[in-house]
C-alpha cells in the first residue's frame, strides 16, 4: 500500500486549514441574520428603533467576541504560570 498520496493529501489539509482565520466574526448570533430578526420583530427598516435593534445586536456580538478573546488570553496565561499542570 502506498502511503504517499495518503500523506499528501493529510498535508495538503493542515496547509489549506492555516489559511483560515481565527478572528472570522459570525454573521449574527445564533445563526440568525440580523436584518431578519429585527424584521420579524415587527420594527420597520429605516426606524429608529430598527436602528437600534441593529445596534444591539452588534453590541451583543461584539461583546460574546471580547469575552472568547479574554478567556484564550486568561487560559494562555494560566498556562504559562502553572506548566506543571495540563
Amino acid at each position: 500500500m502506498n502511503s504517499k498520496p495518503f500523506v499528501a493529501i493529510v498535508f495538503a489539509g493542515l496547509v489549506l486549514s492555516a489559511c483560515s482565520p481565527r478572528y472570522q466574526t459570525p454573521t449574527a448570533m445564533g445563526g440568525d441574520d440580523d436584518d431578519a430578526v429585527c424584521q420579524s420583530r415587527g420594527l420597520a427598516v429605516g426606524s429608529p428603533e430598527y436602528v437600534a435593534c441593529r445596534k444591539d445586536r452588534d453590541v451583543q456580538r461584539n461583546a460574546a467576541t471580547s469575552r472568547a478573546d479574554r478567556r484564550q488570553r486568561d487560559l494562555g496565561e494560566y498556562m504559562l504560570n502553572h506548566p506543571d499542570r495540563p
